[in-house]
């Protein structure tokens, strides 16, 4: 049902294909790949297991969430820091780690006009000199700009970019051996291309402006990953796998810290609107995040459940609402694993 579902899309060339991966505790439920996708030469690609996405907004949780909560974890940094105290060009004193962290700061949404990618624009000295489009802590507006100044005072506190600070304290000893920004060239076969521009289709390239500009390192954007990686990831957090590097109080608060349906990086399910990306079926308290490209984690931390769901959906422009896939996804794991 699932995978007629999933192949329905690829048939319609609403995406190009998919990598999923469905566990629950040690049981993996499903593992699969289809579709194929066309390179930068031109060639056409098979989507595999070990293929790399551009996973876009999940670097937000893969590599920037983490980073923060080792640096809470170490006493460098505390949840009620000012922005400020780190990057003192930034205009708003009263905005905190926790505020961009639960994307209620202040900051609009994204840069106006919006970024391109053949601009030359200073993306940090625009963020530090903006308004506020709100009172902090009286709404929530996803913000790309929140993410890209946690990345900043990650560098700021660690003396370390943020590629070279996620690789060493989080993901080489978490063991995500294939989770990197700016990957080698040497990886380009086996990287999923994005979008077509200027007609050709970008691979191993971050696709998302902002975070290009930035030379492709960005706490909102820019981390490439597979799907054995991001089980590796979506495991820790759930305990199912143990680690040792943040303790596991810090990464359960994520979840727990609420300010309407958003933890501490995460979306939260509150069984209230707005649904989220993994439907109404799934338990209330699950959490998880999406990339623009098409790619999410949605975790049930009570059935120590997960989904890791990977498209390159981009590929035939941005017109394709993702969130509806995403949704039959997740009902369809619940209808075929759980209630049953």
């Amino acid at each position: 049902m699932l995978q007629e579902y999933i192949e329905g899309f690829i048939n319609d060339q609403k995406i190009p294909g998919v990598v999923i991966h469905v566990q629950r505790d040690l049981d993996v439920l499903l593992k699969q790949n289809y579709g194929n996708f066309t390179a930068r030469d031109g060639s056409t690609q098979s989507i595999m297991q070990q293929t790399i996405f551009d996973i876009a907004s999940l670097t937000k949780v893969v590599a920037t969430l983490p980073s923060v909560l080792l640096l809470l974890a170490r006493g460098e940094i505390v949840l009620e820091d000012s922005v400020q105290k780190f990057l003192p060009n930034f205009l708003h004193e009263t905005v905190t780690i926790k505020n961009l962290l639960q994307h209620n700061s202040g900051l609009q949404a994204d840069l106006s006009p919006p970024v391109q990618r053949d601009e030359i624009r200073n993306i940090l000295e625009e963020i530090y000199l903006l308004k506020l489009s709100y009172a902090t802590g009286e709404n929530i507006v996803y913000s790309d700009l929140g993410m890209i100044l946690l990345g900043k005072i990650i560098e700021e506190v660690s003396g370390k970019s943020l590629n070279s600070f996620a690789n060493k304290e989080i993901f080489k000893p978490w063991n995500m051996q294939h989770t990197t920004f700016n990957p080698s060239k040497y990886l380009l076969h086996n990287i999923a291309s994005t979008e077509l521009v200027n007609g050709q289709y970008v691979q191993g390239e971050v696709h998302d402006e902002k975070a290009f500009l930035l030379e492709g390192v960005s706490g909102s954007a820019g981390l490439f990953s597979c799907v054995e990686d991001l089980v590796k990831y979506a495991q820790y957090w759930l305990g199912i796998s143990k680690q040792s590097i943040i303790p596991s109080e810090w990464l359960d608060l994520c979840h727990a810290h609420l300010f309407q349906h958003r933890g501490l990086g995460f979306e939260v399910w509150t069984g209230q609107n707005p649904v989220l990306s993994c439907g109404r079926r799934w338990t209330v308290g699950s959490f998880g995040h999406t990339g623009f490209t098409g790619t999410s984690i949605w975790m049930d931390p009570k059935r120590k459940l997960f989904v890791v769901l990977l498209t390159n959906a981009v590929h035939y422009g941005r017109h394709f609402h993702m969130k509806e896939f995403r949704q039959g996804v997740h009902d369809l794991v619940y209808e075929m694993y759980i209630s049953n």
